[in-house]
């Protein structure tokens, strides 16, 4: 069983920036993956960030550049770097976890609460 818990979202103007936190608990040590989600207003969940276990990191094309995910493994904590915010960046984010254990071939996935970023003009 994990638990994660999101942090960091809020109010910011255009060009500014945010650190999103997604703290993970519980049974962490076979975690394979984290990652960071959006939904905006009207629109589809979709992936924008994710790390492996071993560091490999991986993004979307709309936001390279500016998004950088990072991880404390030590606090088996998951950060989102956002940087130069512009308005279609508001949405909900959630955080996600892959569970997959050596010698096992069933995956369990968890989500976090999420949290609201908005972006003002």
């Amino acid at each position: 069983q994990v638990q994660l818990v999101e942090s960091g979202g809020g109010l910011v103007q255009a060009g500014g920036s945010l650190r999103l936190s997604c703290a993970a608990s519980g049974d962490t040590i076979c975690i394979s993956a984290m990652g960071w989600y959006r939904q905006a207003p009207g629109k589809e969940r979709e992936l924008v960030a994710g790390m492996a276990s071993g560091g490999r990191t991986w993004y979307t094309d709309s936001v390279k550049g500016r998004f950088t995910i990072s991880r404390d493994k030590d606090k088996n904590t998951v950060y989102l770097q956002i940087s130069t915010l512009k308005p279609e960046d508001t949405a909900v984010c959630y955080c996600n976890t892959a569970i997959q254990c050596s010698g096992q071939s069933y995956e369990y996935e968890y989500w976090g609460q999420g949290t609201q970023v908005t972006v003002s003009s």
